[in-house]
């Protein structure tokens, strides 16, 4: 973090100093919402939140190294004496006035660009990708995890140094306007739209409305900037109606037309003076047999093309792939470098299609931090993949534990229900289906033709790990797939762990 004094605080955030002079010395190079994360001048922010409240761990963060508090109420030690603090009437607010400061100036300091990337999946990956193909141009910062919110965005702009060349900023949403406010914060010079799918469909209200959120970001991209976006989402390649800055496309499909047709919205782009949109694809693209996309990674302008090897897992992340590229493209770096750092590159963040091998020969993946409709399948349709025979390998046997996908709204009995149909129609050989929001997805399972021990519903967690200790045998493939809060992840670790994994 770039250093700021108690007063410097003060004044980006309209707070009020209290326990601290505005002539002090004190100066804060660390910031962070947890406690335990502090160190000597360090600013502890004390958020209220929904289990817990910040301003009670206000002496623990002092005695672990932090020298000012930006708080909401002022608090005591306890002799009585007053915090050292910064009070606001709103901390998650002043957490964003805060970063918006930072960055301004961090750009004064230094050439700086920041890419914005939203989507209802792929974020995390994407983020991932994009930042090990800019850390060798210069210092880059992007989210640990998912920290993609009003309070993780934040924490990710005061990691940065004011040498900073490049960040990177994963953009959620809860409600319409929060990319709008997002980006109002970090004002992106380079925005990805990923994709518009059935995740959130009920807490927005359909797929609309969805996209009319994702679409927030192209509409804050200056005309001197660059809008990222994929030419396989008939929606999100709409948004290029709105868009005030050059297009780059991506997309997947080798012979296009775009889904959905967006001609109109290139000549409208065109009839504001941009040039044609540049487009990066993926040739020839095809699974090994570990499920890693081969493919050749095209760039449209110059006609270059490169044989890449990805080494995530699953056919699902090529639209990723190709965004990274895209994103690293715009922000200055040659197709050559930027091929060469993609070929191989695996998985950073936990959860996303990792994989174990365990000793005893079972291979483990665990992609259950996230879960839609459309990535559920992909995932299935990689499991599938990989357990088949061929090149003289023997076949496996593929075992899915399905948990829910949460927020799906008045689609969530049809949608679970669809997916057990295609659990079927991939011959995965064993399924479990975990709980009970996930049971239509059993249901659709037995409807379609799966019986015997093929397809098995248990309620709880524990149930689904008693039964995995019994039935796994060595050889299998299993996949763990399921929203966040269903607990398959932490399931699919403890399966793992067990029989002397790998």
């Amino acid at each position: 973090m770039i250093e700021l004094s108690a007063h410097d605080i003060a004044e980006i955030t309209s707070g009020t100093l209290r326990g601290v002079t505005a002539d002090t010395s004190l100066l804060v190079t660390h910031a962070d919402t947890d406690s335990r994360a502090m160190r000597a001048d360090a600013l502890f922010i004390a958020k209220p939140g929904e289990h817990t409240d910040g301003h009670h761990f206000i002496d623990a963060a002092i005695d672990a190294g932090a020298s000012l508090v930006l708080a909401e109420r002022p608090t005591d030690d306890p002799s009585g004496t007053a915090h050292p603090a910064v009070l606001v009437d709103d901390v998650v607010a002043a957490m964003g006035r805060l970063a918006a400061a930072i960055l301004v100036r961090i750009r004064a300091h230094s050439p700086t660009t920041v890419i914005g990337i939203t989507g209802s999946a792929g974020k995390t990956t994407t983020k991932d990708l994009l930042r090990a193909l800019l850390e060798p141009e210069g210092p880059t910062v992007a989210p640990q995890g998912s920290y993609n919110s009003e309070v993780g965005v934040p924490l990710t702009i005061f990691t940065a140094e004011l040498d900073t060349r490049y960040v990177v900023v994963e953009m959620g949403a809860d409600a319409p306007g929060n990319i709008r406010d997002l980006a109002e914060m970090v004002r992106p010079d380079i925005g990805a739209v990923l994709m518009v799918g059935s995740a959130h469909a009920g807490k927005f209200g359909g797929a609309d409305k969805i996209a009319a959120v994702k679409q927030e970001l192209v509409e804050a991209i200056p005309a001197q900037g660059h809008v990222v976006l994929n030419r396989d989402d008939a929606q999100v390649s709409a948004m290029a109606a709105v868009a005030q800055a050059p297009i780059t496309w991506f997309s997947s499909t080798e012979d296009s037309p775009p889904a959905g047709d967006p001609s109109e919205a290139e000549d409208s782009s065109r009839s504001r003076g941009q040039a044609a949109p540049d487009q990066l694809g993926a040739l020839g693209l095809n699974l090994d047999e570990d499920g890693h996309p081969r493919f050749t990674l095209r760039f449209s302008e110059s006609g270059e093309e490169f044989a890449v090897v990805s080494g995530l897992t699953g056919g699902h992340h090529i639209s990723n792939l190709l965004a990274a590229a895209a994103c690293a493209h715009r922000a200055g770096l040659p197709p050559a470098d930027i091929a060469a750092r993609l070929n191989g590159l695996g998985p950073v963040s936990r959860w996303r299609m990792e994989r174990t091998e365990r000793a005893d020969g079972v291979t483990l993946i665990n992609d259950a931090y996230n879960a839609n409709p459309e990535s559920m399948r992909e995932a299935l349709r990689t499991l599938a993949m990989i357990s088949r025979p061929g090149d003289g390998r023997p076949a496996r046997r593929s075992v899915a534990v399905l948990g829910a996908m949460l927020e799906l709204g008045d689609v969530s009995i049809p949608k679970h229900t669809q997916l057990g149909e295609t659990v079927v129609r991939l011959n995965i050989d064993k399924t479990l289906v975990v709980g009970d929001l996930a049971y239509p997805l059993y249901r659709g399972a037995i409807a379609e033709g799966s019986w015997g021990s093929e397809v098995q519903w248990v309620a709880t967690v524990e149930e689904a790990e008693a039964y995995l200790d019994a039935e796994l045998m060595p050889g299998d493939v299993v996949l763990f797939k399921s929203s966040n809060s269903a607990g398959l992840r932490l399931l699919g670790d403890r399966i793992a762990a067990k029989e002397g994994a790998l």
